[in-house]
C-alpha cells in the first residue's frame, strides 16, 4: 500500500488524469476509495497557510480564481474543470473565488456541480454583488439568492460588492447597500463581507474608512505597485486587519507567457533560477500584508507549479539579490512602453470624463506586452459597461491635462492613437452586447425567483 501511495503521488504532479489511475487501482485491488483519495491528499497536503485577522480563518496562499475555466466553443469543459477544482481542494487549497457574470453565469454554477460529495465541507466559497446589474435596492437581494441556487449552498463565505471605483461606490450607496448587507448576515446567508477595487487609491480609502471589512480585494502585481489601490492601499487595509487577497497576480498571463527575449535573458542569468510566473508570485507572496493572491488556472501544469510554488514560499523571504533582478525586469517593462505614461494622476480629472491613465495603461499592455485581452479590458472599463464612460475618444484637445503632465506627454496626440486602435465600431457592438447580457441575466434572475 506504501508503494501504491508513493507511486500514486509522482503521477498526480504529472496532471490530473492521476485520478482515473487511482480509481482503476482502488477498484482493482479492493481499496476503499475515500480513504485512499484521504492518504494521499494528506502527504501532498504541504500548501502554506495565511490567517484571516478579523474572523482567524487560516486560508491558502493560493486561491482558485475561476473566471478562467477550461473552456471550449465558450462554454466550460465541465469534466475537466471539475477535476482540476477537486485535485487543487486535495492539495490544500481552501478559498475559490468567482462572480456572478464569470463565464456567462456558468461559473457559479459549475462550482455548485464541483463542491459535492463532500467538498463543500474543504473550502470557503468567494462571489461578489455586480454594482451595474443594481438597479432598485430589492435587487442586490435578488442576486444573492440566485448565486446561492446556483451555488447549491446555503451561505456564502466571502461575499464582495464587485469592481468598486468611485462610481459604483456611489451607486450602491444610494441604494443602502450596508443594510442590506447587514441583513443578509443576520439572515445566515453570508458571512464575511469585503469588496473588489478598481479605482484611484483615494476612492479606496474612502472605502476602507467606512465599514469594518473583513477582507478586500485589490489588483497587484510587480508592475501595479503603483497602480489603483496599489502598495499604499494594501499597507492601509493591513493596518486596519483587513486581509488583502490579490487579483491579477500575473497581469492575465503577462508576466508569465510571451516574455520579451531580453526579459527572458535577465531572468536567465539570475542565480536562482525560476520560471516568470514564479518570480512574479513569489514577489506578492514575500508581503506579509497580503492573505492569499488568486490565480486563473486552465492547465494542470499551472496548478502544478502554483501549488509548488506555494507549498514552499513564506513571507519576507526574498534576498536583495531576487529583489534586485525584480526591479530589474520592472524598469525594462517601463522601457518598453509605447506611451511613456507612469499613472501619477496628475492629468485627471478630465474636464471630458477620460480616464487618462488607464486609457494609456491598457494601450500600453496590447502594444508592448501583447495581452491579447486588453482591448476587452477597455471595453468594459473605460465603455461604459462596468463604470461610466472614461474612453479615449471623449477628449476634445482642451489641452488642459497637458501642462500637468510630468512626463510631458502630449496627451491628447496620444489620446487619439489610443482611441483609433481600441475603440472604433468593434467596441460599440461590444459594449451593446456586454448590456444586453446584464439585462437578461438579471431578467433571468427575476424569472427564477418567480418560478
Amino acid at each position: 500500500m506504501t508503494r501504491g501511495i508513493c507511486l500514486r503521488r509522482q503521477l498526480f504532479f504529472k496532471g490530473n488524469y492521476v485520478c482515473v489511475e487511482i480509481e482503476y487501482s482502488c477498484v482493482r485491488y479492493g481499496i476503499n476509495r475515500t480513504m485512499f483519495y484521504g492518504r494521499v491528499a494528506k502527504e501532498l497536503n504541504n500548501v502554506k497557510y495565511r490567517k484571516v485577522p478579523k474572523n482567524g480563518d487560516k486560508l491558502s496562499i493560493l486561491g482558485y480564481g475561476t473566471m478562467r475555466f477550461p473552456a471550449k466553443n465558450g462554454r466550460i469543459i465541465e469534466q475537466k474543470a471539475i477535476a482540476q477544482l477537486r485535485g487543487a481542494i486535495d492539495r490544500g487549497l481552501n478559498y475559490i473565488d468567482t462572480a456572478y457574470p464569470y463565464h456567462a453565469g456558468a461559473s457559479e454554477v459549475l462550482i455548485g456541480k464541483a463542491l459535492k460529495d463532500g467538498y463543500r465541507e474543504k473550502v470557503k466559497i468567494a462571489t461578489k454583488l455586480p454594482p451595474w446589474s443594481v438597479k432598485k435596492a430589492e435587487d442586490m437581494e435578488m442576486i444573492l439568492n440566485d448565486q446561492l441556487n446556483k451555488l447549491q449552498v446555503d451561505c456564502i463565505d466571502y461575499y464582495l460588492l464587485h469592481a468598486l471605483n468611485d462610481v459604483n461606490w456611489k451607486r450602491l450607496l444610494e441604494f443602502g447597500v450596508f443594510d442590506f448587507l447587514e441583513e443578509q448576515k443576520k439572515k445566515g446567508k453570508i458571512i464575511n463581507i469585503g469588496f473588489s477595487f478598481h479605482g484611484d487609491k483615494d476612492t479606496f480609502k474612502e472605502i476602507i474608512d467606512a465599514y469594518d471589512w473583513v477582507f478586500c480585494m485589490i489588483q497587484y502585481n510587480f508592475l501595479d505597485e503603483n497602480y489603483q489601490a496599489g502598495r499604499g492601499g494594501l499597507e492601509y487595509a493591513y493596518d486596519k486587519d483587513i486581509a488583502v487577497m490579490v487579483m491579477e497576480p500575473l497581469r492575465g498571463g503577462t508576466l508569465a507567457n510571451g516574455i520579451p527575449e531580453k526579459i527572458q535573458a535577465k531572468y536567465d542569468k539570475a542565480q536562482i533560477k525560476r520560471s516568470p510566473a514564479e518570480w512574479a508570485l513569489r514577489w506578492i507572496w514575500n508581503h506579509k500584508e497580503v492573505t492569499l493572491l488568486l490565480s486563473g488556472m486552465t492547465e494542470d501544469a499551472h496548478i502544478d507549479e502554483n501549488l509548488k510554488i506555494a507549498s514552499e514560499v513564506e513571507k519576507d523571504s526574498m534576498a536583495k539579490g531576487e529583489l534586485k533582478t525584480i526591479d530589474e525586469v520592472k524598469k525594462m517593462y517601463e522601457d518598453m512602453k509605447k506611451v511613456p505614461c507612469t499613472s501619477c494622476r496628475y492629468c485627471i480629472p478630465c474636464p471630458f470624463g477620460v480616464d487618462i491613465p488607464r486609457c494609456f495603461e491598457l494601450f500600453n499592455a496590447k502594444n508592448t506586452m501583447r495581452v491579447s485581452k486588453a482591448k476587452k479590458f477597455y471595453w468594459f472599463q473605460l465603455g461604459g459597461i462596468t463604470s461610466k464612460k472614461a474612453y479615449a475618444s471623449l477628449c476634445r484637445d482642451c489641452g488642459v491635462c497637458v501642462p500637468k503632465c510630468p512626463q510631458n506627454i502630449d496627451i491628447p496626440k496620444e489620446l487619439f492613437m489610443v482611441s483609433k486602435e481600441m475603440e472604433g465600431f468593434t467596441m460599440k457592438i461590444a459594449v451593446f452586447g456586454a448590456n444586453i447580457f446584464f439585462a437578461f441575466q438579471r431578467k433571468l434572475a427575476i424569472w427564477r425567483k418567480r418560478k
